[in-house]
């Protein structure tokens, strides 16, 4: 899954789009370089950014999507908390909703998504992204991770959602603190038990960062490199990524070894 963020702000790409035309020789790029789906976003969802209005994000996704649709033929995901949002989004060419609240902000979500038949990324967090990074707290970290995943679950079968729609994210990042996330992806194998394709989302993360003595952003390649090949290794079926091309070959390697008799 390749990431294509149309924001100002976003931790790491925040910015750098700058127009619809920019938009597609970025989107046709990851195509090539290995992407199988393409991850849309309006808003950053960041540590502490501040939320904008659906209008806002409306109108920087819908018309990159409906452009992007009409030139790359792999599947476009939005990246989306606002059910108003994703309905838009699907209506424009969208065929996935990745919700990083796991359907707790907004409770029409699950319904937009199952009258809609798209398959449905519910992420673990807490809080929203502007307060989820003030002192995380658990008393058993994978315990109620996979607890608190297992109610949203819940609530998108209820609301019509096939389970077979249905992928987990664990949340690197969200609601977690430095320590959370390398436990989170040393035991990712145990939110795959929960019996859903899992993504993991940990390209360029601060988790990387930190480990490697405070190495900025664009200097995480290789750390990113590293917990893809973990991710896989634990059982991911997908991986979120900014560097789809150097990332295309990590996954390829990784999947030739653990596929080897």
């Amino acid at each position: 899954m390749g990431i294509l963020n149309f924001t100002p702000d976003s931790f790491s790409d925040g910015g750098k789009i700058k127009d619809i035309d920019q938009a597609i020789r970025v989107a046709e790029a990851m195509s090539t370089d290995g992407a199988d789906i393409l991850d849309i976003g309006g808003e950053s969802t960041r540590p502490r950014s501040v939320p904008v209005p659906p209008e806002i994000e409306l109108g920087r996704v819908i018309p990159v999507i409906e452009a992007i649709h009409r030139r790359v033929e792999i599947p476009i995901s939005i990246d989306t908390y606002k059910a108003a949002v994703a309905q838009e989004a699907i209506i424009a060419g969208a065929e996935m909703v990745n919700d990083v609240s796991g359907l707790r902000i907004d409770r029409e979500m699950a319904l937009t998504v199952a009258k809609h038949n798209v398959p449905i990324c519910i992420m673990h967090s807490r809080d929203t992204p502007s307060t989820m990074q003030i002192n995380p707290y658990y008393d058993d970290l994978l315990a109620e991770v996979r607890s608190e995943l297992s109610v949203q679950i819940d609530i998108a079968i209820e609301a019509g959602v096939p389970k077979q729609n249905i992928i987990l994210d664990p949340g690197f990042g969200f609601s977690k603190t430095y320590e959370n996330n390398l436990s989170l992806l040393n035991r990712l194998n145990e939110i795959v038990e929960l019996g859903y394709p899992v993504l993991s989302g940990t390209s360029r993360k601060s988790m990387i960062g930190i480990t490697l003595g405070g190495l900025p952003v664009e200097d995480r390649l290789f750390g990113t490199a590293a917990t893809v090949t973990l991710s896989i290794l634990r059982g991911a079926k997908i991986v979120r990524v900014h560097d789809v091309k150097a990332m295309a070959q990590v996954v390829c390697m990784t999947d030739k070894v653990i596929s080897a008799p």
